[in-house]
């Protein structure tokens, strides 16, 4: 039998300059909102693209599993 011990997801995030929105913001409440479920997670970069947009490198906790050897 398998069994999953810890597991962590690592993504890349575009947040669009599009209609006049506020990235900054958008990220906040996004950052805000893992926090209000609990969700462990470590920033590992943020940058803005060529094309104006925010991007972030995001390590978070994949359901309620332990992230064990993936976040500090």
């Amino acid at each position: 039998m398998r069994r999953i011990t810890s597991a962590c997801l690592e993504q890349t995030i575009r947040f669009d300059t599009l209609n006049e929105a506020d990235p900054e913001k958008e990220l906040s409440m996004y950052l805000d909102q893992l926090k209000r479920k609990h969700t462990k997670y470590e920033l590992v970069d943020k940058f803005t693209g060529e094309d104006g947009n925010l991007y972030i490198r995001i390590k978070k906790q994949y359901n309620s599993y332990k992230t064990d050897g993936y976040i500090n």
